[in-house]
């Protein structure tokens, strides 16, 4: 077996794979005398048909298979062994590959398109400024969270009468012109309307104060601004006879219901933080902070990530070249796996966004390197259960237990997407770390909302 690698030019090369006979033939045989052992043919008992008839039946294609597996492992082992940085994998050539027949060649040719990851060379010093962010927590920052977990751990109650965001419960009817039920028309039983949701104010206002056993006239058209989608919805009827609906409709009201928040108090202190964590409203404001304070770090430091990004990119990322052609057809085939449509048109509209995905991916792989940064399993293990506690985090639960966010890491890491994104993400913290010491910092302190324009 012989490969041999020629440089195209700077960014691209062929490399070339010569496979003989002798290079297959042993583990061909091998393949064949296996399969002899499965084989079941009339005439022959299991395991007993002749080697010869196996071979002209099962024979191109056990060299076909046994060909490419050598061809795979070759591949790559060379790559690796001569330390050849590429991107993406090696793709078959489209010009220069001839034909391959494994009924009468026994000597093969291969030919493969390789595109290069450019050498990456990062300067990082104190001549280098970036500006970080404190975001100043207030007690308005506070409140809102305070009050977002009183709205979350509420509780639905009837009420006398309509305010607005109630729910009201009833019967729907449709009027004829003299304001009568109309003979065969629309009529929906414990229909639940929501006012705030109307487009039209004055149909809104026909419900302010609204009481049980009330009758309201209102017009579902008007209501609605002719939306043909939510008059269907209210009235159950098929979408494309809703533009038809122009009468007014009588709404009884049967129930009211509204949705009051949790009070401040211990029980809803245990539910989001465990119980006896806190125990008073003070203490309970005060956890509300430190978690806010801890979720601004986070975001703090994804800010000083995304602008070594945009900097390091200014600087360096003119210099770094690339196969646009092999790249193209790399993303293509990428795209195509993934089963999307106008995958050509994709790839192009996408490309610059993708080269600078990877001209970043590759800073941070040589600043990882140039840092000694290594990922262990466990940053992995740690960084997925810390998204587990983020999400249910999200949802008010801010309090899982640490044998849930284990479960919850490990069902996440079983999919290899899942762990190159936080593989990704510990390499990017690890850099924050380190850089800060590296750079100029600039210290600045915003309020949240001046801190979310500048992102």
């Amino acid at each position: 077996m012989n490969l041999s690698l020629q440089n195209i030019d700077n960014v691209s090369a062929t490399l070339t794979v010569k496979i003989e006979k002798t290079d297959y033939q042993a583990q061909v045989d091998k393949s064949l005398k296996t399969l002899r052992q499965k084989v079941q043919m009339p005439g022959f008992r299991r395991g007993m048909v002749p080697i010869n008839l196996v071979k002209k039946l099962y024979g191109k294609s056990v060299v076909a298979e046994e060909v490419n597996k050598l061809l795979s492992e070759k591949v790559y082992g060379y790559i690796k062994e001569n330390e050849i940085k590429i991107l993406g994998e090696p793709l078959p050539n489209e010009n220069e590959q001839k034909d391959l027949d494994f009924d009468r060649m026994e000597e093969f040719e291969f030919l493969f398109d390789i595109a290069f990851a450019p050498e990456v060379k990062v300067n990082i010093s104190n001549e280098n400024e970036i500006d970080i962010y404190t975001i100043d927590t207030t007690d308005e920052d506070v409140e809102k969270q305070v009050k977002a977990y009183a709205d979350r751990y509420g509780n639905y109650e009837n009420a006398e009468s309509y305010r607005d965001m109630d729910a009201l419960q009833g019967l729907i009817t449709e009027l004829d012109e003299n304001g009568n039920a109309k003979e065969n028309g629309i009529r929906v039983e414990t229909e639940v309307l929501m006012p705030a949701y109307m487009k039209d104010e004055e149909q809104k206002n026909l419900f302010a104060d609204a009481k049980v056993n009330d009758v309201i006239v209102f017009n579902p058209n008007k209501a609605y601004d002719g939306h043909d989608t939510e008059i269907a919805s209210l009235l159950k009827i098929e979408l494309k006879l809703a533009g038809e609906i122009k009468s007014d409709f009588s709404f009884q009201v049967e129930e009211i219901t509204r949705y009051v928040p949790s009070e401040l108090n211990q029980e809803l202190f245990d539910k989001i933080y465990g119980e006896n964590v806190v125990s008073t409203e003070e203490e309970f404001r005060a956890k509300v902070k430190d978690e806010i304070i801890a979720h601004n770090l986070i975001e703090s430091d994804y800010k000083f990530i995304i602008d070594l990004r945009r900097m390091l990119l200014e600087k360096i990322g003119d210099s770094m070249e690339f196969s646009e052609k092999l790249l193209k057809r790399i993303f293509l085939l990428n795209i195509e796996n993934k089963g999307k449509e106008n995958a050509e048109e994709y790839v192009n509209e996408h490309y610059d966004e993708s080269i600078q995905a990877i001209k970043w991916q590759l800073i941070k792989e040589q600043l990882a390197k140039d840092n000694n940064i290594e990922v262990e399993q466990e940053d992995i293990q740690d960084m997925a259960k810390q998204n587990a506690k983020i999400q249910f985090a999200q949802y008010g639960m801010a309090n899982i237990s640490d044998e849930i966010a284990t479960n919850y890491a490990n069902e996440m890491m079983k999919k290899q997407e899942t762990v190159t994104g936080l593989i990704d993400r510990v390499i990017e913290n690890k850099l924050t770390t380190i850089l800060k010491s590296q750079v100029k910092i600039n210290n600045k302190t915003v309020s949240s909302e001046e801190f979310y324009k500048l992102i």
